[in-house]
C-alpha cells in the first residue's frame, strides 16, 4: 500500500481495549429487552441454551482469530470469501453479515423508544415511537461522522455501565427471597416455538440465539485502524464471546429462578422487558427497575448501535476501496470518516423502520439477524478451509492446532444453525430480508455489468496485492 494511500485513508488510532469493547458492546446488548424473545424460545432453560451456544460459537471465533492477522485492511468476510472462493461470494457474504449489522440500528432505536414510552407511561402510539427512533438514528449518524475515538470511548462507557448493572441485577434477583431452583427445572425445555420437520422447538429457539453473539466479527473491520500488534485481534475476538457468554449464562440463570415460566412470560412481559416487568410485579421493586432500564436498555442498546454502525460503515468503505462498490463510498470527511456509507446506512435504517409493524417487528428483526449472520459465518468457514488449502505458505500468528478440524466443525455448526433459523422465520422477516437482498443484487449487477468490466477487485494479501 502506498504512503499516499495510508495518509488519505483510515487512521491507525484505535487501542486494543477499544476494539475489544466495540466487539463486546456490539454483542452484549440484548439482555433487558429481547429477554422476552429468549424466554419464549428456550423457556427457563435459556441460560443452558446460552451456554451451549457459547460453545457452538467459539470454533467460528477461533477461525476468525486465525484469519484476521493475515490481512491488514478492513473487510473481514469480504476479503476472506473473495480470496477463498471468488469476488461474487465475497460480495454476498459481506452483504449477508451486514444484514445482521444493519438490522440492529432500527431495531435498537425502536427498543429504546418503546422503553421510554412504557417506563414513563407516555402511552405513545407506534408512529410516535417510530418518530423517536428516527431522531435517534439521525443523532447516531451525526456522531459517526466525528473522530472515531469519540465514538469508541462513548461506547466503552455504555458497555461498562451495562455489564455492571446486569451483574448487580442478577445478584439482587438471586438473593431476593423469591428465587427457587424448582422454577428452573419445571420450565427447563419449554418453548413457544412449534416443532418443525421433527426438530424440537427448543432446538430451533437455541439456534436463533446466535443473534446475541454476533459482533465478534466486527474486529476485522477495525484492523486497519488498530495501533496494536495484529495478532492481538484474537484477544478481542475470543474475549468478547467468552465475556458475553459467561454473563448471559449467569444472568438468565438468575432470572429463570425468579418465578415459573408461565408467570414470567404472562401479560406484557411477553412483549419485551421481561426482567424489568417481573422485578416490578413479582418483587414489587420500583426504583431499581427504572435505573436498570436506563443502564441496560438506553446505554446498553446505545453501545450496540454505535458498534454495528461503525462496523457497517467500515465494511462499505472497504468494499469501495477494493472495487466492490462505486468509488464514491470511500470518500472521507475531515475527521477521516466515510461520508456516503454513513448516509447509505441512515437511509436503509429508515426504510427498515417504515417496514416494521407494532406487533411483530421485534421478532422479525431478531430472526433476520440470526439468519443473515449464520449464513455469512457458514460461507466464511468454507472460505477459511479453502484458504488453508490454497495458500499453505500463509502462516498466521494465531494458527490453530488441528485447524482443519475446527474449521469444518465450525462450518457444520453454522450450516445447522442457518437451517434451523429458516424454520423460525416469519413473513415479516422474509420481507425485510428480500428488500435488503434486492438492494444488494442491484449493486452487484452494477459492478458486474459496469465496473468490473473496466477494472478488477484488488485485495491486499500476505503475498502482496492480488486482482480478482
Amino acid at each position: 500500500m502506498s504512503e499516499e494511500k495510508k495518509d488519505s485513508g483510515l487512521q491507525k488510532s484505535l487501542q486494543l481495549i477499544f476494539v475489544y469493547t466495540v466487539a463486546t458492546g456490539s454483542i452484549f446488548t440484548w439482555v433487558s429487552y429481547w429477554d422476552s424473545v429468549f424466554f419464549g424460545y428456550c423457556g427457563s432453560g435459556t441460560w443452558l441454551a446460552f451456554g451451549l451456544m457459547t460453545l457452538a460459537i467459539l470454533p467460528t471465533a477461533l477461525v476468525y482469530s486465525e484469519l484476521a492477522p493475515l490481512f491488514h485492511t478492513s473487510g473481514g468476510e469480504l476479503i476472506y470469501n473473495t480470496v477463498g472462493m471468488n469476488k461474487h461470494v465475497g460480495f454476498f457474504a459481506s452483504w449477508l453479515i451486514m444484514a445482521a449489522w444493519i438490522a440492529v440500528p432500527p431495531a435498537v432505536v425502536m427498543a429504546i423508544a418503546t422503553w421510554v414510552s412504557r417506563t414513563f407511561g407516555l402511552v405513545l402510539g407506534f408512529n410516535a415511537i417510530m418518530l423517536i427512533g428516527v431522531c435517534i438514528l439521525v443523532l447516531v449518524f451525526l456522531l459517526s461522522l466525528q473522530d472515531v475515538n469519540v465514538l469508541v470511548k462513548a461506547q466503552a462507557l455504555c458497555l461498562f455501565v451495562n455489564i455492571v448493572s446486569t451483574l448487580i441485577t442478577g445478584i439482587l434477583i438471586l438473593f431476593s427471597g423469591h428465587w427457587s431452583f424448582s422454577n428452573i427445572t419445571d420450565g427447563l425445555l419449554k418453548t413457544t416455538i412449534s416443532p418443525s420437520l421433527g426438530i424440537p422447538g427448543w432446538i430451533i429457539g437455541m439456534a436463533l440465539l446466535i443473534t446475541p453473539y454476533f459482533g465478534f466479527e466486527t474486529v476485522p473491520q477495525m484492523v486497519e485502524e488498530g495501533d496494536f500488534p495484529i495478532k492481538d485481534t484474537k484477544k478481542a475476538i475470543c474475549g468478547s464471546v467468552i465475556t458475553c457468554g459467561l454473563i448471559y449464562v449467569f444472568f438468565y440463570f438468575c432470572v429463570a429462578g425468579l418465578d415459573s415460566f408461565q408467570n414470567l412470560t404472562e401479560g406484557t412481559a411477553k412483549d419485551g422487558f421481561l426482567t424489568i416487568t417481573n422485578m416490578q410485579r413479582t418483587l414489587g421493586w420500583t426504583v431499581w427497575p427504572v435505573l436498570y432500564g436506563f443502564f441496560s436498555v438506553f446505554m446498553g442498546l446505545g453501545a450496540s448501535i454505535m458498534g454495528f454502525w461503525m462496523s457497517t460503515v467500515r465494511m462499505l468503505y472497504s468494499m469501495s476501496e477494493k472495487n466492490f462498490l462505486p468509488a464514491a463510498f470511500k470518500k472521507l470527511n475531515k475527521h477521516k470518516q466515510p461520508i456516503l456509507p454513513n448516509i447509505f446506512l441512515l437511509a436503509i435504517s429508515l426504510i427498515f423502520i417504515l417496514l416494521m409493524n407494532a406487533t411483530t417487528f421485534m421478532n422479525d428483526f431478531f430472526n433476520l439477524m440470526s439468519f443473515g449472520c449464520a449464513c455469512a459465518y457458514a460461507l466464511t468457514m468454507v472460505s477459511a478451509a479453502r484458504i488453508r488449502h490454497k495458500y499453505p505458505s500463509w502462516k498466521s500468528p494465531n494458527a490453530l492446532k488441528h485447524g482443519n478440524f475446527f474449521t469444518y466443525l465450525a462450518m457444520i455448526i453454522m450450516l445447522l444453525i442457518a437451517f434451523f433459523c429458516t424454520l423460525g422465520q416469519g413473513i415479516g422477516s422474509w420481507m425485510s430480508f428480500g428488500v435488503y437482498l434486492g438492494v444488494g443484487v442491484l449493486l452487484w449487477l452494477y459492478m458486474v455489468l459496469v465496473r468490473w468490466k473496466k477494472s478488477k477487485v484488488v485485495i491486499e494479501t500476505p503475498d502482496g496485492e492480488k486482482k480478482y
